[in-house]
């Protein structure tokens, strides 16, 4: 059952400065990848599974952008835990 939803912004600081968002679009791609449903807004992504997928889904996220040779990485995460479940469209169904 889907008990999480998780909100991630990544910053990772770029070896040269360079511009973040295609490290950014890495990021969205790992979460693609996961087979987890998501949803990519202008300043975070949120996630929805399980906590355990969620808290995996941020180190794979950061694994990449250890091979990705970035410096550091600024990961701000929220999560909102439902034992029963939750879902995104909980949350957004009277504004979609």
């Amino acid at each position: 059952m889907q008990d999480t939803l998780m909100s991630i912004q990544v910053l990772p600081q770029t070896p040269n400065g360079e511009d973040v968002i295609p490290y950014v679009d890495e990021a969205i791609a790992i979460i693609e990848q996961s087979g987890l449903d998501f949803r990519v807004a202008p300043l975070e992504t949120t996630v929805q599974g399980t906590m355990s997928e969620c808290l995996i889904l941020i180190q794979s996220i950061n694994d990449r952008m250890v091979e990705l040779e970035v410096p550091g990485v600024i990961s701000q995460v929220r999560f909102y835990y439902v034992p029963t479940g939750i879902t995104m469209e909980e949350l957004t169904i009277k504004y979609d």
